[in-house]
């Protein structure tokens, strides 16, 4: 059992070690620094920074993860050091907060950073009302241009002012150890949600996608235009999608995958991402056989060669062939959660022009609005 008895944290200069205590300080950890030349501080080498040793667990957590607590990493930083970034859009709710845990503890394994977005449209750019990066669209009409102007400062300023809240309870969660210490950017910008998204998606080097949901019975998930469905059905880049009732999202990783497979050869390329998403997890992936095309049957032997390729490809994960080969798996989603165990679906997603999405969107399209279980759709070429 650790006692009030003082002990050494770390010895620095007095410069040093004096920031050090503001900042353990700041977090409600008593600091005491000794070997200080009282008559010159500044000349003082060697000062001890000493604390209570019960209050040594969560000192090292903040020592460990000082930088990012108190300031985060520029958007033009050097990439060199890092695996691409992790993309995380939000509307700042409960949900975006969950799916921001996600994308640090995958930020983790990974070696990349973090930059967290938020868009939102003021009255001065659409003329008519107010939209936040959410699944629920709000307007509000403004006809006064001076007040449409004053209005327009407002949202920003509240924008900027969530944002900074946000960012706080992700320093929190930091400081207790529920999210690994990952290095993080914010940004709030004004413009269409979908749009904001491929703009950075455009002008970055970025791994992954990770966005919250609200569940299948949520009302506002099925208002067309939605969000996540937009960025799914035309995102360059792999999206991870978090619904509110994802029961592992809040400190876990999953376990149970069901991947939807043709099977073809850009399968494999989307095997071989997911594999490289999930370097620390032990996926147990089921392949689940979906027809070619309308009007033909998946092929048994296919199926039991990818089955194959997948064992000694990806050693990390088990692998296993569903005997269900379904023509629509959007209205057989039941009999698949029925026999297997899902805690991710994951789907290869083609990406489709605005005509091609209106009237036949993607898979992961289609299931994002019948599941409440996370969704990854990788873009593979088609």
């Amino acid at each position: 059992m650790l006692s009030d008895r003082l002990i050494t944290v770390a010895i620095h200069t007095y410069e040093r070690a004096h920031r050090l205590k503001s900042i353990l300080e700041r977090e409600g950890i008593a600091v005491t620094l000794q070997n200080v030349n009282l008559t010159n501080p500044s000349i003082s080498a060697g000062v001890r920074v000493r604390i209570k040793e019960c209050d040594l667990p969560q000192a090292l957590r903040i020592i460990e993860n000082i930088e990012i607590l108190t300031q985060s990493y520029p958007t033009d930083a050097d990439n060199s050091l890092h695996h691409g970034t992790i993309l995380v859009p939000v509307d700042f709710s409960d949900n975006s907060l969950k799916a921001t845990l996600v994308a640090f503890r995958m930020a983790s394994a990974l070696k990349s950073r973090i930059h967290i977005l938020h868009s939102y449209v003021g009255p001065s750019f659409t003329g008519q009302g107010v939209m936040q990066l959410s699944e629920s669209l709000t307007f509000d009409s403004y006809t006064d241009p001076v007040e449409e102007m004053e209005e327009d400062k407002s949202i920003a300023g509240i924008a900027k002012k969530s944002m900074k809240e946000f960012q706080e309870k992700l320093h929190d969660k930091i400081r207790a150890g529920v999210i690994p210490g990952i290095p993080f950017a914010t940004e709030t910008t004004e413009g269409l949600p979908e749009e904001a998204v491929e703009d950075y998606l455009t002008a970055h080097k970025t791994i992954l996608t990770v966005m919250g949901t609200h569940g299948a019975d949520n009302h506002n998930r099925n208002i067309l235009g939605s969000v996540t469905a937009e960025v799914l059905d035309s995102c360059r880049t792999s999206v991870l999608t978090v619904p509110d009732s994802c029961a592992w999202a809040p400190a876990g990783m999953p376990v149970h995958t069901v991947f939807f497979t043709t099977p073809s050869q850009e399968d494999i390329l989307a095997l071989d991402t997911l594999y490289r998403l999930f370097p620390d997890c032990t996926l147990n992936v089921t392949l689940v056989a979906l027809p070619p095309s309308r009007f033909s049957k998946p092929q048994p032997d296919d199926l039991d060669r990818l089955l194959k390729y997948c064992r000694n490809n990806y050693p990390a994960f088990s692998f296993k062939a569903s005997p269900l080969s379904l023509a629509n798996p959007v209205e057989d989603f039941e009999k698949i959660t029925s026999v297997h165990k899902v805690d991710l679906i994951a789907v290869g997603s083609r990406r489709k022009n605005i005509f091609s999405r209106l009237f036949n969107p993607t898979l992961a399209h289609r299931l994002l609005f019948h599941a409440d279980i996370p969704l990854i759709s990788i873009p593979v070429k088609g």
